[in-house]
């Protein structure tokens, strides 16, 4: 299956290219600057390019994530600490960024001939993300259906869109995804926080998987808390 893979750079994305180059056939790898507060993630997205021998793709939406106001990822706002499953951290949500994202991926897949479009999302993002959610995912590949109509079928590729991140964290282990070369953390410090929501999922992923975090945290021990281990 010839596939576009959308990849932030985060361990997500970065382990599902690596299946993809496995199991299918990869074409390249679409990533978004929709105006988030740190660009580093997109560093790791190309280098995870540079690793596949795969196209990279840029593509500059900030225009776009300036109008989506509201969220700690696009405005200056405090993102919080603690688990993915607190209240606390709907303000981390930017308004239809993965409908957005996967319409423009939608567009370069056909035009290239693709037979798929993947994406990252999983079982941990529903509470948090509407547009994570099986519910989206699968409406949104019927109504791309209907808008290529005659010019190309495209499937919508999510493999774990119902499995947990430990899930994830096992297979990209079994892979030989070198973790270090991929960035979760939304404060975009020198090294991961360890306290943002994302490092706190992150690093219980890797524990819950039975595998070694390579990660480098500010503070390593928070998400013990966070977690309730």
């Amino acid at each position: 299956m010839k596939t576009l893979v959308i990849c932030s750079g985060g361990m997500d994305s970065v382990t599902l290219a690596h299946k993809v180059a496995r199991e299918h056939e990869l074409i390249g790898l679409v990533s978004f600057d929709y105006g988030q507060r740190h660009k580093k993630e997109l560093d790791f997205a190309r280098a995870c390019a540079d690793d596949l021998e795969t196209e990279h793709v840029l593509i500059d939406i900030a225009h776009i994530g300036a109008q989506l106001t509201g969220s700690a990822l696009t405005d200056d706002v405090e993102v919080p600490d603690g688990h993915y499953a607190e209240e606390s951290m709907r303000i981390t949500v930017v308004p239809n960024r993965n409908a957005i994202m996967l319409t423009i991926a939608y567009g370069i897949a056909s035009a290239r001939g693709a037979e798929a479009v993947a994406t990252a999302v999983h079982g941990g993002d529903h509470f948090i993300y509407p547009d994570c959610r099986p519910a989206f995912t699968e409406s949104f590949e019927t109504m791309q259906r209907h808008a290529l109509d005659g010019l190309g079928e495209v499937k919508l590729y999510t493999p774990y869109v119902h499995k947990p991140k430990d899930a994830i964290a096992a297979e990209g282990l079994k892979l030989g995804v070198d973790y270090r070369k991929t960035w979760s953390c939304y404060k975009g410090g020198a090294i991961h926080c360890g306290r943002c929501g994302t490092c706190v999922e992150r690093r219980e992923a890797f524990h819950l998987a039975g595998g070694i975090d390579p990660t480098d945290y500010a503070d390593s021990d928070f998400w013990k808390a966070a977690c309730d281990v």
